[in-house]
Parts: structure tokens; C-alpha cells; sequence
């Protein structure tokens, strides 16, 4: 027998393939028609044939998604993401490993446990399957949230994947870069995007320009999502290994000394990437307010791999505990 995941991807699976004929589009385009008709309990596309049309209908109604929990339709709905990915590879397409949204979730929940409501921003919120993962994981607080994306076929996707789990989430299609119609936030969650920022002329607004050549666009993101954080906000971002050691990471660490406080970093498990270059870590900052204080000691551990329950478990206990602490100064 199907798990609730497996039936919901194999529906958007058949469906998004059909589209796919249908209306001459990629596989990934499909995924976000197929989404949206099964949002509305309908087929919105002029261009399928009744008779296609009367499939997919009877597939939707069968289906019956408001059965299915928040986790399994965005599990699901990724797996079909993930699945046109492949087909339609383009470097900035890539999706934050499913154990590592689930980790920042938890990250989010026990640092914010003293807030009711929660405002929350990704700037590269891609497919919004990180950003959901984050709401799903904050059990009965109000969150108010927001993602931008440059990519518009991302940001199709998002919208699609938040209105089947019911996420209210304000989208921007846009550069990330550039000014946000956003007021200011608790929280931002972003799985940075590595590398060079082509659009000199507005990484000169930035403190984190580069002195010569292009700019890293993940350093200007460190630095435009402090400028939409409140005093006293966290930001919880995924960052390279090579961060802090790369060649203008001196020009970083003046930045956010100024700025923000580290609270802690990290380092995600190593066997999670194809090579070391690749490997990542969590960069937990806090923007600099009245009442910010400096962690007695930052929070500097090596996670165990997920898949390693026990090890997991005591970790987090951990993390609990220091977190505990700080809270109680």
C-alpha cells in the first residue's frame, strides 16, 4: 500500500505529465499547472482536450486533498519538483536537502519559543519548499512570511506549493538585491546562493561591495537581510564551509562585527555532500538592539548525520540546553 506521499507525488506525477502533452511545456511548468488546478478542484487550461480534461478532474476529486497533512503535500509536491529538476537542470534550480529544512525548522521554533507571532522572510525562496517546511514546523504561532525570487517559474512554484498547504506567503518576483517592499522582519531563513553578483551598479549600495572585481552575491544577501531584520531578529542561514576563509572574508567579518551578533555555526554532517568544497554549515546571526546580548559562548558543534537517530537526539538536547541558558541570562 502507498504512503500518503507516494499517492499525493504519483497524482501530481500522471497529472503534470499529462499537462505536459497537453499544453507543450516543460515537466517543471506542468508541476505548477497541475498544482494550481488541483488548488482550485479544476483544470484552468483552455488548451487540454475535454476528454484529458475529464481524467485529470476525476483524478483531483478522487484525491481528496484537504486529507492530507501539510508535511506530506510539501514532501510530495517536492519529490515532483525535484523530479523536473533533473529534466531541466540550471545551476540556480537547486533544492535545500529535505533533512536540512526540517533542521532549520526546529532551529526556528526553539530560538523564537518566547514569540507568538512571527514575521518571516526568504530572500531566495526558490520553490518555497524551505520556507514551508519552517511554518509547518511552528506548531500554533502566527506567521506572517514573505519569499523573493528572481526566477519566475521558481516563483510560480512557490505560490503553488504554499496555497496547498494553506501558507498565506507574500511572493516577490524580482531581484533579491534590489529594494523589497517588506517591513522588517523577525526571522529570515535563506539557503544562501553562492557566487558572483553580475549587477555591479547595485552592489555598490552594499558595505560588502567588493574593493575590485564582482562582488559575492552571498555576502550582499547576508547584508540585505540584516537591513529587512528587526533589532534583536535572527537570521538562519546555509552557508559554504569556505565562508569565512575565502578571499574577502575579512571584509565580512569587519561587517558583522558591526552588525550582528554570531550566535552559533553549525557544520552540517560532511557525508551529506559530494566533496568537502561542497559542505555546508547553519549560520545563526542575531541583528545587534538595545537589548542583544553576546552569547556566553557561541554555539560551535558538528552534527551527527540525520540519519543517526540516538546521536541526533543528544545533539539536539544539546542545542535545547544551550539555548535554555541564554534565554535564562
Amino acid at each position: 500500500m502507498m504512503t500518503p506521499v507516494e499517492r499525493l507525488f504519483t497524482v501530481f506525477d500522471e497529472t503534470a505529465q499529462l499537462l505536459q502533452e497537453e499544453l507543450q511545456c516543460t515537466y517543471l511548468e506542468a508541476v505548477a499547472e497541475t498544482g494550481e488546478n488541483l488548488f482550485h478542484g479544476d483544470v484552468l487550461q483552455d488548451e487540454v482536450s475535454e476528454l484529458n480534461a475529464k481524467r485529470l478532474k476525476k483524478q483531483y476529486r478522487e484525491l481528496m486533498l484537504e486529507r492530507f497533512q501539510n508535511e506530506e503535500i510539501r514532501k510530495a509536491f517536492q519529490l515532483a519538483v525535484l523530479k523536473g529538476m533533473r529534466k531541466h537542470v540550471q545551476p540556480h534550480h537547486q533544492m535545500t536537502p529535505d533533512a536540512v529544512s526540517l533542521f532549520l525548522a526546529y532551529l526556528v521554533r526553539e530560538f523564537t519559543r518566547s514569540h507568538l507571532a512571527l514575521k518571516i522572510l526568504d530572500p531566495a525562496v526558490g520553490t518555497a519548499n524551505l520556507l514551508t517546511a519552517v511554518l509547518n514546523g511552528l506548531r500554533g504561532k502566527q506567521a506572517a512570511s514573505y519569499g523573493s525570487d528572481v526566477d519566475d517559474l521558481l516563483v510560480k512554484l512557490a505560490y503553488v506549493n504554499a496555497n496547498l498547504q494553506k501558507h498565506p506567503v507574500q511572493l516577490f518576483n524580482q531581484d533579491s538585491l534590489r529594494p523589497l517592499f517588506v517591513e522588517p522582519v523577525d526571522v529570515v531563513v535563506c539557503d544562501l546562493p553562492v557566487g558572483y553578483y553580475p549587477d555591479d551598479d547595485n552592489a555598490a549600495r552594499f558595505a560588502l561591495k567588493a574593493k575590485e572585481g564582482r562582488s559575492y552575491a552571498h555576502h550582499l544577501f547576508i547584508e540585505q537581510s540584516l537591513r529587512y531584520t528587526k533589532e534583536g531578529g535572527y537570521l538562519f542561514f546555509l552557508i559554504p564551509n569556505t565562508l569565512f576563509s575565502s578571499p574577502q572574508a575579512g571584509q565580512l567579518n569587519e561587517f558583522l562585527k558591526e552588525a550582528a551578533i554570531v550566535q552559533g555555526v553549525l557544520q552540517l554532517p560532511l557525508s551529506m555532500f559530494q566533496n568537502d568544497q561542497a559542505a555546508k554549515s547553519v549560520l545563526i546571526l542575531q541583528k545587534k538592539g538595545p537589548n542583544v546580548k553576546k552569547p556566553k559562548h557561541v554555539l560551535l558543534v558538528e552534527l551527527p548525520r540525520f540519519s543517526n537517530k540516538s546521536a541526533m537526539q543528544a545533539m539536539m538536547a544539546k542545542i535545547d540546553a544551550w539555548i535554555t541558558e541564554e534565554k535564562e541570562r
